[in-house]
């Protein structure tokens, strides 16, 4: 992990946790206290908050780190009513009392982060972008992909699905972390009736006045390194890294790198708490 740099302090971890009542329902959340500026990671939809753990240590010596698990996933209850991941995280800001914070948005994650600098940019001082969705966006046909799965179906391997989410999202190998994650995944997918999809960004990324910075692997699905290429090219000022030997589990594959560009990206960016 990276070494701690100069000046930089040690903080007392986890001083609250426990569930944020949202519209409709409650989310589990942690925030780390300490006075270093507000950082709120999103977590991917092949994953839940766990997949920070690594990286909060680090990221608490300079940051004051929130993170949260969405509805449905690690120990957030289900959804019961509609509801917004934006709004959610609008939420969770609320209840600490933030007016203002970087986002670090992984895969889904990223996507709401991307919806909440456009819908209240005044809320969002930077974006760390790690291989994000990007709502809207013109996804092509896979027919490949689409045969594998089908085929997959006919032979009656059992967790079908699980197989093939590993086989497109963890083509770097699927160890026992990555493993549990994407179980637990599967299971939310399947009960996400409730979520409603995030607005269309893709159209109006050309609008992001946030300073962001975008990391993709690539051994990343195709489709949607191509997804963040465009993205990138959009969003002015975006800086793009492509990470060799890294797919969509890029917290776990890359947290040192992930942990130094959000130090360099993100510290010294207005924020602040009520």
């Amino acid at each position: 992990m990276t070494p701690r740099q100069p000046g930089a302090k040690l903080v007392a971890m986890t001083v609250w946790d426990g569930m944020v009542k949202v519209r409709g329902g409650e989310v589990w959340a942690r925030d780390t206290g300490g006075d270093g500026p507000p950082l709120v990671l999103l977590h991917p939809g092949i994953g839940h908050s766990a997949i920070w753990d690594e990286l909060v240590p680090p990221l608490a010596e300079r940051f004051r780190v929130i993170r949260y698990d969405m509805r449905g996933y690690g120990r957030s209850p289900r959804a019961t009513a509609p509801y917004a991941l934006v709004d959610d995280l609008e939420a969770v800001l609320d209840h600490f009392g933030v007016r203002r914070a970087s986002l670090v948005g992984c895969s889904m994650g990223g996507g709401t982060a991307m919806t909440l600098a456009l819908a209240a940019p005044e809320r969002v001082a930077s974006m760390v972008l790690l291989c994000p969705s990007v709502p809207g966006y013109p996804w092509p046909e896979e027919p490949e992909l689409e045969a594998e799965y089908d085929a997959l179906k006919r032979s009656g391997a059992p967790d079908v699905r699980l197989t093939f989410a590993l086989r497109v999202w963890a083509a770097a190998g699927a160890d026992e972390r990555v493993f549990a994650l994407m179980r637990s995944s599967v299971a939310t997918w399947e009960a996400g009736e409730f979520e409603q999809e995030d607005e269309t960004v893709f159209e109006r990324l050309g609008q992001v006045e946030v300073p962001s910075v975008l990391l993709v692997g690539d051994l990343d699905r195709a489709a949607l390194v191509a997804a963040n290429q465009e993205a990138a090219r959009r969003i002015p000022g975006c800086e793009l890294t492509l990470l060799p030997g890294v797919d969509h589990y890029l917290p776990l594959r890359a947290p040192e790198l992930v942990v130094e560009a959000v130090i360099r990206h993100c510290l010294g960016r207005p924020s602040g708490s009520d």
